[in-house]
């Protein structure tokens, strides 16, 4: 492989020095710097401007690079420039304005209504009796009552609790039938907890003592905890990963089920039936109303998929 251009592998061997880049960020990096030089034979470095930059994404986005690798290539002429435009006495850096192709968002994965209910009425297995299987019924319950992510449904006290240096940041209200939730960027949100949710969280706190830990002093976020692991303490989202997959799999559901898939589940299934962005924006403590419309896709999907099925003169290819 022939070397770059001195400063270029100045700058990558700063980077192996000095910023600790592993090989393979390193080897990546190079391939993008070659790319560059290849869009643009015989121009000197210095010589590099804004319209050669777009060009290179152009050219290389039409060789069928995708976004993501794209949006690296820029990452690593970005870097260079920024490192050698003094030195080389550059007056402003040529990739500093241009940004990549957006790579289009992935449609969440979403249960049907019908998968939903078989998950959570749990046909062919006997109801649910022990502290564990009550603690896994009503964490999947208020997952897909309230939307909730999974590192909020774990941070749940069982009521507010305000003791030490402890104070809960997300509780459960029963009496009121919600739930106060602490989510992304600490913006507090209420969020409504259904029957069959209430009804599975009053049969876990009547079991609740029993994975406590017996004759040891509890911690304030033990004592506070709404759901509990096995050893006693508050319980972590890979148990709750990992109960939900085993429950899946014993109800015979043919798709994987991460508790992501839950949140995604209520989403979809309001607009279904409610038809009302930004109220389901509220409960699902979006910033911004463009990252919940990816559920009206999801929507869309269900009444295409539903057309095409129905209408004598669809036929359209999927």
């Amino acid at each position: 492989m022939h070397a770059l251009p001195e400063p270029m592998e100045q700058w990558l061997a700063h980077l192996r020095a000095n910023r600790r880049y592993s090989p393979h960020t390193l080897a990546g990096y190079r391939q993008d710097l070659r790319h560059l030089l290849e869009c643009h034979p015989g121009t000197a470095l210095d010589s590099l401007a804004e319209s050669h930059i777009r060009h290179a994404i152009a050219r290389m986005h039409g060789q069928g690079l995708k976004p993501r690798s794209l949006a690296r290539a820029l990452a690593a002429w970005r870097g260079f420039f920024q490192w050698w435009a003094p030195a080389a006495g550059l007056a402003a850096n040529p990739a500093a304005g241009v940004r990549a192709p957006k790579a289009p968002r992935g449609l969440p994965k979403a249960l049907s209504v019908e998968q939903a209910q078989v998950l959570l009425d749990r046909p062919g297995l006997p109801e649910p009796r022990g502290a564990i299987d009550c603690r896994d019924q009503a964490m999947f319950e208020v997952l897909y009552s309230s939307g909730l992510r999974l590192a909020e449904l774990v941070s749940l006290d069982w009521r507010y609790s305000r003791q030490g240096g402890y104070e809960s940041q997300s509780w459960i209200q029963l009496p009121e039938q919600e739930a106060i939730v602490k989510g992304k960027g600490n913006k507090t949100r209420s969020v409504p907890l259904g029957g069959k949710a209430i009804a599975a969280i009053e049969r876990w706190l009547a079991l609740r003592h029993q994975l406590l830990s017996g004759g040891q002093a509890q911690d304030a976020d033990t004592a506070a905890a709404l759901f509990l692991g096995a050893r006693g303490k508050r319980i972590s989202p890979r148990v709750v990963q990992l109960q939900l997959n085993r429950l899946a799999a014993l109800v015979g559901l043919p798709v994987h089920v991460h508790p992501h898939s839950l949140r995604h589940s209520f989403a979809s299934h309001m607009l279904q039936s409610a038809q009302d962005l930004r109220a389901v924006q509220e409960l699902l403590g979006h910033a911004n109303i463009s990252t919940t419309q990816i559920y009206t896709r999801l929507d869309f999907q269900h009444l295409a998929q539903a057309y095409d099925q129905a209408h004598p003169r669809a036929t359209r290819k999927r």
